[in-house]
């Protein structure tokens, strides 16, 4: 924790609000910041600074919440910080480092300019500066400050650490807008026209929690990759768009501005995807139901193929065995395997260690035993694995955090009688990444995420029991196919939870579910995730979906998409088709501008494109439906027991 509290100080929840908030005298002398001690690099020692960069979600959701956005709107937010900084920064006659990628130099700030954001500083002397691939003295410090005028950004500003408790705020709050600055605000922040909602609400608080929940490695590395990326995607597109925007002229009616228009249209609508993508992953609602869509070959490991020489090898684990137990496994299994002349027997102790070993049509033989494993079980070829004896004796557990425990890419698979114990796996206990894996006779203990079916990938799961998933106990992707007979899926949050998305490229999952008995999940026994309305982006109309279900939901659009302003034959072909919206999560279709004139002219060049995406709190609805089983995906349900499953049986929920 960054904040160490005096035993006689107050609870902060206790302190009044209005003046006496937690930026008064008495709050000041109750706080304090631990020290950042720097590392001498060569001849050049700088001066310790204020440890800021390791508070908890709480303290940064608390200080955003009440004391620096509370519920202003987007755009009120510099406003708000600025008056915030008034409050909380020190005004004068403090010393910090003013830190870039290319120096350290230490600085005395005369004046804080709160409104700018900015603070007015000399350096200190003698001159100490520490450099990052560069040489300055003393005189081009001076340059360069003469340069920006003596005033620096103050999120570029770290405190130099004094204990006396009087700096404490000021280190906390230029902190506090350092972060959101580099974590929550996005450059087209301020270009949402939909000034009507609570900003802190809509964009903060569910930026903070997916910061610390890539943090705390709760999201799929694949996941938190995609979101990078499409940031800079996103960064690059808005660039781009407001370059071109900002080069056309008000008055000029030439068919160079009508082009530019024409791209600057195709251009925002990329980025509203774009948008709405980044939406889908911030929510931690349907972060949860959408789950990650990457491309699966990316986190294949590569398949070994047949050995070069041709033979088979049976890998026998165990730690130690009795003679008794090594005769059996002789008899009953080994004579069996071992029947051609090139079959080979190896042993390991550890269950990865003989995964790794394997080659295409090799087998696995668990004997009886608790084995703690610390790396992901990947299988890339086409082998069985087998536990010698009843699924409680043979049993695999993995306590530290990764993606996935298992997780399958080859052709034929066939795993049976393991149970397998799962702590801190991200992205499921088991996931089917692509090809086909059976199941039998497994017994999967979960403790974050159930069993993954990527799409195109094929699970056959007979005679298992599944339970203690925190999500759903099974998910099933769009293109997968599932047969699924004679399980317990139990004590999970969802019993089987089907996605189904608004892609042109995805087609429904075939599924087989018989004689399963499916009870005591916290919400529904099957869950059908879908969107609300779906939008063919091909010609730019809103269509039904090819692949709609049976009882589809009813679509509802937030408006015609307005064309006022934008004159251009060219601009108003590309825009007026776009009449409908997303509605789970609003994306409501307008463009806006000025009165238009008379068809003659084009005065409204400089346009404004404000197809806001909606990111409400409540992202997604879900329903009791009764008529679940109707739906097209289901080649044969039949024989299933469904018990005491928190909120009913069937489901939907609309997005």
């Amino acid at each position: 924790n960054a904040y160490l509290k005096d035993s006689g100080q107050e609870d902060h929840d206790e302190v009044d609000d209005g003046d006496s908030d937690h930026l008064n005298s008495t709050d000041k002398s109750g706080t304090r910041l631990q020290r950042a001690e720097r590392r001498c690099r060569g001849d050049v020692t700088l001066p310790d600074t204020f440890q800021t960069n390791q508070l908890l979600y709480y303290e940064r959701f608390k200080a955003y919440q009440d004391y620096m956005l509370g519920d202003c709107k987007t755009s009120e937010v510099r406003a708000f910080i600025s008056d915030y900084l008034e409050k909380a920064v020190e005004p004068c006659d403090w010393q910090a480092l003013w830190s870039t990628d290319v120096f350290d130099v230490l600085v005395e700030v005369h004046a804080v300019d709160c409104k700018e954001l900015k603070a007015c500083v000399q350096l200190a002397l003698p001159i100490q500066c520490e450099t990052h691939g560069c040489d300055l003295n003393e005189e081009s410090m001076r340059v360069l400050l003469e340069a920006t005028q003596h005033k620096v950004p103050l999120q570029e500003l770290q405190l130099v650490f004094e204990d006396s408790g009087d700096l404490d705020q000021t280190a906390l709050a230029i902190e506090h807008l350092r972060f959101f600055y580099q974590h929550i605000w996005r450059i087209w922040d301020d270009e949402d026209e939909d000034d009507d909602f609570d900003y802190f609400v809509r964009c903060v608080e569910p930026r903070l929690r997916l910061y610390f929940d890539v943090l705390e490695d709760r999201v799929p590395a694949g996941l938190v990759a995609e979101y990078h990326s499409l940031l800079a995607r996103c960064s690059e597109l808005f660039q781009e768009f407001s370059s071109l925007r900002n080069d056309l002229t008000c008055d000029s009616d030439c068919e160079l501005d009508n082009v530019s228009m024409v791209e600057g249209v195709k251009l925002y609508d990329q980025l509203e995807i774009l948008k709405r993508k980044l939406c889908i992953i911030e929510n931690p609602l349907l972060r949860y139901v959408l789950g990650y869509k990457g491309n699966a070959r990316q986190h294949c490991v590569e398949a070994k193929g047949s050995r070069a020489s041709g033979g088979r090898v049976i890998h026998v684990v165990t730690a130690s065995t009795s003679a008794s137990q090594l005769q059996s496994l002789l008899n009953d299994k080994l004579l069996h395997l071992c029947s051609a002349d090139d079959t080979e027997i190896q042993f390991h102790s550890d269950p990865v260690l003989a995964v790794d070993a394997c080659f295409q049509g090799d087998a696995v033989l668990i004997l009886p035993g608790h084995y703690s494993v610390t790396s992901s079980l990947l299988l890339p070829d086409s082998i069985t694995i087998e536990g010698f004896g009843l699924p409680d004796e043979v049993v695999i557990e993995k306590k530290n955090k990764g993606d996935t425990f298992v997780e399958t890419t080859g052709a034929a698979i066939k795993i049976s009688n393991v149970k397998f114990i799962q702590h801190d796996a991200i992205e499921g206990i088991l996931c089917v990444r692509q090809g086909k894996l059976e199941m039998e006779n497994c017994v999967l203990q979960c403790e974050t995420t159930g069993v993954i079916v990527r799409t195109s990938a094929h699970l056959i799961m007979n005679l298992c029991d599944l339970y203690g998933s925190k999500g759903a106990g099974i998910e099933i992707y769009p293109g997968s196919v599932c047969s699924i007979t004679g399980n317990g899926i139990h004590h999970c949050k969802e019993g089987v939870l089907i996605k189904d998305f608004a892609d042109e490229l995805d087609v429904m999952p075939r599924i087989i579910m018989e004689n399963n008995v499916i009870h005591n999940n916290e919400g529904y026994g099957i869950i059908l995730v879908k969107p609300t309305n779906r939008l063919q982006e091909g010609n730019g109309s809103p269509q039904e979906n090819p692949k709609a279900h049976a009882n589809p939901p009813p679509e509802e659009v937030h408006g015609p998409l307005s064309t006022d302003g934008l004159v251009s034959p060219a601009a108003s072909a590309l825009a007026t088709p776009r009449a409908a919206s997303m509605n789970g999560l609003g994306v409501q279709h307008h463009i806006l501008g000025e009165t238009p004139e008379p068809a003659t002219t084009t005065s409204t060049k400089k346009w404004q494109l404000c197809r806001q995406l909606s990111r409400n709190k409540d992202a997604g609805t879900t329903h009791t439906d009764m008529g679940l089983l109707e739906q097209k995906m289901f080649v044969s349900i039949q024989g299933n027991q469904f018990k005491r499953n928190g909120m009913g049986d069937f489901g939907t929920f609309l997005y």
